[in-house]
């Protein structure tokens, strides 16, 4: 079951139907949004609905949750969500109504380099920087980033751009130093169903970008959502990037469907990875089209300004003629399906 408080349901309103589930036995979780706060209930169904919550002062409505995924679900939330990441006049939205590029390194490796694959991004029209200062890598001997000094140079770049940064979180140990520098965290697809980490997410005050795993359906993708949302975060963007099939003329296999079918029944934000789906530079601007055409609310894609000397992932980095490429698009395209670029 789901509570839904009232706009302007106090804190002392919120205390109080907590405290009024708990006492029956059950457990309640917070989540609170920009506009309303959420409280999920687990325990018996019977008893829970004998609590007549409906009457407690601040509640709207009291729902009953079919989906596994309660928070995400759009059972309880008809309209699709937007989520605004950073602050003041750079504050970016990715939701309905608009078209969110989000590009940058794959990984920071210098000042120079991060710096100008941000104009890079900012030129074409991006919204976000993305960046990783934490790389895990397959191999252990692959650039795994430079971690604190990575995020240092991202605040600095955001400094001088205004764009607000996207950058990965790999362990649960790292948030306070990571939320401190990023204004949105990604959790990546190794990571989608580390539910440690993704609680810890979950109690963090800064948006999260979360990965579908490579070998993850789409209810364990909602599920890892879910483990988010719970712990009182529900400023949640979900990325298709690929999943591992039997093919391998591309890195991974781009589930362009999941778009629409997750917008059915999620409230959330869904927008699509193209470079780390295909691996490949040519591929990245196609299925960036066919993202917008689907209806997804944005991309994240590689930008390097020399991806022959990139440390990581350089042959799936834009740059030049196919930069100017996915910029056009970018431009273009969503207008004609009544969305509207955010950079």
């Amino acid at each position: 079951m789901v509570i839904v408080m009232r706009p302007d349901a106090t804190p002392a309103d919120i205390a109080r139907v907590v405290e009024r589930v708990e006492e029956s036995g059950a457990e309640a979780f917070v989540s609170r949004g920009v506009l309303r706060t959420i409280i999920g209930l687990v325990g018996d169904v019977a008893t829970l609905h004998g609590l007549n919550l409906r009457a407690l002062a601040g509640v709207a409505d009291v729902h009953r949750i079919t989906a596994p995924y309660k928070l995400v679900s759009r059972e309880h939330h008809a309209e699709r969500s937007t989520v605004w990441v950073g602050s003041g006049d750079s504050r970016a939205a990715v939701g309905p109504d608009t078209f969110s590029l989000i590009a940058g390194p794959c990984a920071v490796e210098t000042p120079e380099q991060t710096l100008q694959a941000a104009m890079m991004a900012k030129a074409a029209g991006a919204a976000l920087l993305r960046g990783g200062a934490y790389k895990p890598r397959t191999s252990p001997y692959a650039f795994q980033g430079l971690g604190l000094e990575g995020l240092k140079i991202l605040a600095d770049v955001r400094a001088e751009t205004g764009l607000p940064v996207v950058t990965e979180i790999v362990d649960a140990q790292d948030i306070d130093v990571v939320t401190e520098y990023a204004d949105m965290l990604q959790v990546g697809t190794r990571n989608m169903a580390n539910f440690a980490l993704l609680q810890a997410v979950g109690q963090s005050d800064k948006p999260v970008l979360l990965k579908r795993g490579m070998q993850a359906t789409i209810e364990e993708w909602l599920m890892a959502a879910e483990y988010v949302a719970q712990r009182g975060n529900l400023d949640i963007v979900l990325c298709e990037r690929g999943i591992r099939t039997f093919e391998n003329a591309t890195r991974n296999t781009l589930d362009i469907s999941a778009v629409p079918v997750v917008q059915a029944v999620s409230h959330l934000p869904v927008i699509v990875d193209p470079s780390h789906a295909a691996g490949r530079r040519d591929l990245v601007v196609p299925l960036s089209r066919a993202a917008i055409a689907v209806g997804a609310d944005g991309v994240i894609v590689d930008v390097h300004p020399d991806p022959e000397t990139a440390l990581c992932d350089g042959p799936q980095a834009l740059f030049g003629d196919d930069l100017q490429a996915l910029a056009d698009a970018v431009r273009r395209l969503p207008p004609l399906l009544g969305r509207w670029p955010t950079g």
